[in-house]
């Protein structure tokens, strides 16, 4: 399911009315689950009373203060109308976390394993590589819902890399920054979209974004630095 490890410190996110939380809560007793709904919260306290159950908004919570020194592992169902804000949240807080199982819609999915020079390639993939590892699991098709999404779902897998692993000689701040900037106008060269931040070196001045591996954008987030 999470593939975590006996006693690892397992969050839930949005668990609802609790058909993923009786099996996680069977393996991982001391569990969190994240949880806005007042009426889901008062259902799941009802029915797990040993569950601990934050009522809270997810983009609110505090990754660090929840992990207390242990990585988490975070599983859910995640809202498609947020779900990009929780995927940048968690990736934000990626030395909390070790491994997170998530179910979105599949397109957003593809992004998060988009390659270089596809369409799906942009500014989720980048950020998201750079930190983890993303794999599709499988899709999820809409009749098991009801109801019936329009849409496709995916369950993906994001394993995040160790602190060492992930470490880059630039702000992360900054680096975001770089990576934005080069996909808001990613038909252009990044000799012009990314002027305002300096001179591009010129391997790269002729290229636009979505040409680049991820890592590259930390190679060039560093160069325009010096630059400036």
């Amino acid at each position: 399911m999470v593939q975590a490890p006996l006693g690892a410190k397992v969050v839930e996110i949005g668990p609802g009315t609790g058909a993923l939380t009786a099996l996680l809560l069977e393996l991982y007793p001391d569990m969190v689950a994240i949880e806005l709904d007042p009426r889901a919260v008062t259902w799941l306290h009802e029915q797990y009373p040993s569950l601990e159950v934050r009522q809270q908004d997810v983009l609110e919570t505090g990754w660090e203060a929840l992990a207390s020194g242990s990585p988490l592992f975070v599983v859910g169902n995640l809202p498609y109308y947020i779900t990009t804000p929780i995927l940048f949240s968690l990736i934000d807080h990626a030395p909390m976390v070790k491994r997170a199982v998530l179910m979105m819609q599949y397109e957003v999915a593809q992004r998060l394993v988009a390659l270089p020079n596809s369409k799906a390639y942009g500014i989720l993939s980048v950020a998201t590589q750079l930190c983890a590892q993303p794999e599709i699991l499988f899709k999820v098709p809409p009749s098991v819902f009801y109801p019936k999404p329009d849409v496709n779902s995916a369950v993906i897998a994001l394993n995040f890399y160790s602190p060492p692993e992930r470490e880059v000689p630039v702000s992360e701040t900054y680096l975001r920054q770089v990576i934005r900037t080069a996909f808001n106008q990613r038909r252009k060269t990044l000799r012009n979209s990314l002027h305002s931040l300096g001179e591009v070196p010129e391997k790269w001045a002729g290229l636009r974004a979505e040409n680049l591996i991820p890592h590259d954008f930390v190679e060039l987030a560093v160069a325009l630095s010096l630059n400036t």
